[in-house]
């Protein structure tokens, strides 16, 4: 990998939508050869896909939270059945160590639907809550 790969990990980070042809005129390489370093990119697993940026306010999902979960049991099957079964709410579960066994990112469409998911939560687990005020 070098610098031209670098700049073009940076333009499609940018806009992964850009023609082979605008992204060879941006890093000074043909669109051809643009292409050509994208695959490689790709094939070698660099670049792992493609992906979109969803405004989640705008569907509905004002709520933006993060949930430290903790366990008292090495069992964690229950916990990650509730998770995926709730999985229309979660946009990241990370397994974490320090503070908690999961962090939860997830988006609701209200203060009701963060209730009932740590009703249902709270059956498995424990849990603290982080509400989202801003994003910097």
């Amino acid at each position: 990998m070098d610098q031209t790969d670098s700049h073009i990990l940076a333009e499609l980070s940018k806009n992964s939508r850009i023609t082979m042809k605008e992204l060879g005129g941006k890093v000074h390489l043909t669109g051809q050869a643009a292409a050509s370093r994208v695959a490689k990119l790709e094939d070698t697993g660099v670049i792992e896909g493609y992906s979109i940026k969803i405004n989640q306010s705008k569907l509905g999902c004002f709520m933006h939270t993060f949930i430290t979960i903790s366990t008292n049991t090495h069992n964690h099957q229950p916990l990650l059945s509730y998770i995926k079964k709730q999985e229309h709410y979660i946009i990241n579960n990370y397994k974490i160590s320090g503070d908690g066994c999961y962090l939860l990112e997830c988006r609701f469409p209200s203060n009701e639907h963060v209730d009932q998911f740590l009703v249902g939560l709270s059956e498995h687990a424990n849990y603290k809550l982080s509400i989202v005020i801003k994003k910097e």
